[in-house]
């Protein structure tokens, strides 16, 4: 009996140590990372960063320093997508869209984008401003003062405080409302969203899945992209002045991280 306990004890204890032990590695290697680009040597700030990510770790601050060392190396392509990544999970940091705007300026193509419409403006500028992480979080929060309120109301003798913890409940609840809508609203938008960077030099659009198709034009390293869809080892995809075509899969990385 004591031998089996000290076994389950034993597996326990790995269990425990084993995760902080990757943590502590992954916080080493940022740190290496951040003193390196200090130094202004920054492929090897590169290398620590993609120890870091490559142990399962994703953070706004890994992507837009990781991002900004490619930035320094003139390589295009993995600072745009790094930005994109970082940006994604801070959509409303100031520096990494700054950033991502100086980066997307070493790239060659220079594609007008469709104008959006009214209810597209207004979901980019109000809903969208929020990750649906935050949207969630707001609604639990919202619904946790709904609760304290109503209880509030209830054992209140005072009619003023009564009227009062009624209307600030009513109101709790209804933004708490709003805010699981918009969760699932942003979620939705999220995982119909298939975006991704051009990391080929140049690259042919072809107006069928074959490298024998026609070109429709050509496409260069860093820019973005929608994937409409996947055929074999080619990807439909869709620029932001409307065209579409054909693109080998390869040449593009799709931007895809944990919400």
């Amino acid at each position: 009996m004591n031998k089996h306990l000290k076994q389950i004890v034993v597996l326990i204890a790995v269990f425990i140590t084993v995760p902080i032990a990757y943590a502590q590695n992954s916080n080493v290697y940022f740190v290496e990372g951040n003193k390196l680009y200090q130094q202004e040597k920054y492929n090897e700030a590169i290398a620590q960063y993609l120890k870091v990510e490559k142990q399962g770790k994703q953070s706004a601050d890994l992507f837009y320093n990781l991002a900004n060392a490619y930035y320094k190396t003139n390589q295009v392509a993995p600072a745009i997508y790094n930005y994109e990544k970082a940006l994604q999970l801070a959509p409303n940091n100031k520096d990494i869209k700054v950033n991502l705007a100086f980066a997307n300026r070493m790239t060659i193509d220079n594609i007008e984008a469709l104008p959006s419409t009214f209810f597209q403006k207004l979901s980019k500028n109000s809903i969208q401003k929020l990750s649906y992480n935050s949207w969630a979080y707001l609604a639990v929060l919202l619904s946790f003062l709904f609760a304290v309120l109503f209880l509030m109301y209830h054992f209140s003798n005072s009619t003023t405080k009564k009227r009062v913890y009624f209307i600030t409940g009513t109101l709790s609840f209804i933004f708490m409302l709003f805010s699981v809508f918009f969760a699932f609203k942003t979620y939705k938008i999220s995982n119909a969203k298939h975006e991704a960077i051009v990391f080929a030099q140049q690259t042919e659009i072809k107006n069928a899945p074959l490298l024998s198709a026609e070109t429709l034009f050509k496409l260069h390293e860093g820019t973005k992209v929608t994937i409409l869809e996947t055929k074999d080892n080619w990807k439909k995809i869709k620029i932001t002045d409307g065209q579409t075509g054909w693109i080998v899969g390869s040449e593009i990385k799709e931007l895809k991280v944990k919400l």
